[in-house]
């Protein structure tokens, strides 16, 4: 089977990328992303690429290559439907808040819509891909709710799991360690709909880099890849509670055991704890998945890294609360860095948001800077959590369009996400401009801690 006609419902951060790659690298297939978020949308088809509704290095560059010859994106949902032959589902599947499983089960209303949608509207054989990341046997239920409800038609269902890490995205889609596809291999349909997506990627990822699997395998196989390297980061950031009270350096310990080639070096930078929207949701839905099995020394065991690394955040907190004299009331902490990570603006899970409503909570100022993050996500964010009135967070949450501005009169900078212009900053210039003494606390040690210590600065780094 020769695919025409891709449909992509979700123009989000895996979506919106994955469909611009895909487009970019078969110019005969027409690829449309659609949502209902008309705002969404229209930032997509902004002439200005500098609007794309998500910041990623390198896409803008594939969009304006593909949009408008064989990529579009549209707010049509049931036309998209109708004309396409492959269906990617790319919606959110937050952690639910409510119900059975609150707080750990993963949400599949918004999959289960789309789900009913693609069966209300098709009429002709549909291939449907997961593409957001779902619980192990979510394809079986997305089986049940099409062949009841749908119009008489054929329908394969695939799993394809995305792999991408913000900020390297594009990187990620372009030279992908591997792209996993599962399906059906026991039927001739499912073969041939396993074959038409192998034969995408194909177009520009080598065939031994493709995995064909069964489906619950590919389901499981996300979960538990962003399970490990969650893992990682919280192993090593445990570590760095112990350096700091034994003296060792956790930055050494990490280089002489990340040269040991059965672990490597990934996922071993000491830092204020991992963020973004994948990391916790997955672990979190394993912990259900494992608890609903019964099997709770496993739930447990991976609970674990959750719990190590809320810890980090809350001993980043206390921390600067401790070194400056045991209160922040009434002082002005600058933030360097909101974003979860470098070279996003997503904010899903940051740390820095965690760090400041504690902060927040001992009544001190923050004073935000960050490249890419707006103002308004930054309210958003602490809103979100209820801990106190939208007001009061007003007061105590300013953001600067200046990094220098947010350093100005500050008691203390904390470095909440490892931006590389935060290198290049003239550091005796924000010294002068500080109260004294001034600390940076270093929340991802990135800083030179030798070159600040010689300006003046008291540096407090992790792990050391």
């Amino acid at each position: 089977m020769k695919i025409k006609s891709i449909c992509c419902i979700g123009a989000g951060y895996v979506g919106g990328p994955t469909m611009s790659v895909i487009a970019q690298k078969n110019p005969d297939i027409k690829v449309t992303v659609v949502d209902l978020n008309a705002q969404r949308i229209a930032d997509w088809n902004d002439k200005d690429l500098t609007k794309l509704p998500i910041y990623e290095p390198g896409l803008d560059e594939v969009v304006a290559e593909a949009r408008g010859r064989n990529l579009f994106f549209s707010t049509e949902v049931d036309k998209a439907i109708d004309e396409a032959q492959m269906i990617f589902i790319s919606v959110n599947t937050p952690t639910k808040t409510y119900g059975a499983g609150k707080g750990m089960a993963a949400d599949l209303k918004y999959v289960e819509l789309c789900a009913r949608q693609i069966a209300k509207v098709a009429t002709t054989d549909k291939i449907v891909v997961e593409k957001s990341t779902l619980p192990v046997k979510t394809a079986e239920a997305i089986q049940n709710i099409l062949d009841n409800t749908g119009n008489g038609v054929d329908f394969q269902i695939l799993s394809n799991p995305e792999f991408l890490a913000e900020g390297t995205a594009m990187r990620d889609l372009a030279v992908p360690d591997r792209v996993l596809i599962g399906g059906d291999s026991t039927t001739p349909k499912g073969q041939e709909a396993i074959q038409a997506l192998v034969d995408i990627y194909g177009s520009w990822v080598p065939k031994e880099n493709i995995l064909t699997t069964n489906v619950w395998s590919s389901e499981l196989s996300k979960l538990t890849a962003n399970a490990f390297l969650a893992q990682r980061v919280s192993s090593i950031n445990s570590l760095s509670e112990l350096c700091e009270a034994t003296g060792a350096n956790v930055q050494e310990v990490a280089k002489a055991i990340g040269m040991d080639s059965r672990i490597g070096s990934k996922f071993l930078q000491v830092s204020v704890g991992f963020g973004g929207s994948c990391f916790q949701k997955d672990i979190l839905n394993l912990v259900y998945i494992a608890k609903s099995l019964g099997l709770n020394e496993v739930a447990d065991y991976w609970h674990q890294v959750i719990l190590m690394n809320n810890h980090q955040r809350d001993r980043f907190a206390k921390n600067i609360i401790k070194t400056l004299y045991n209160t922040v009331n009434g002082k002005t902490i600058a933030f360097l860095g909101w974003a979860f990570k470098k070279d996003t603006n997503d904010t899903r899970e940051s740390a820095a948001i965690y760090v400041g409503d504690l902060l927040m909570d001992e009544q001190a100022t923050i004073k935000v800077y960050d490249p890419k993050v707006t103002a308004t996500q930054m309210q958003s964010d602490i809103n979100y959590l209820n801990t106190r009135s939208e007001k009061q967070n007003t007061k105590y949450l300013k953001t600067e369009n200046d990094p220098y501005a947010a350093m100005e009169g500050a008691h203390a900078i904390a470095v909440l996400t490892e931006w590389d212009e935060f290198k290049k900053y003239d550091w005796q210039r924000i010294y002068n401009g500080m109260q004294k003494p001034a600390f940076v606390f270093d929340g991802r040690n990135v800083l030179d801690r030798k070159a600040l210590e010689t300006i003046g600065f008291v540096y407090k780094g992790i792990g050391s």
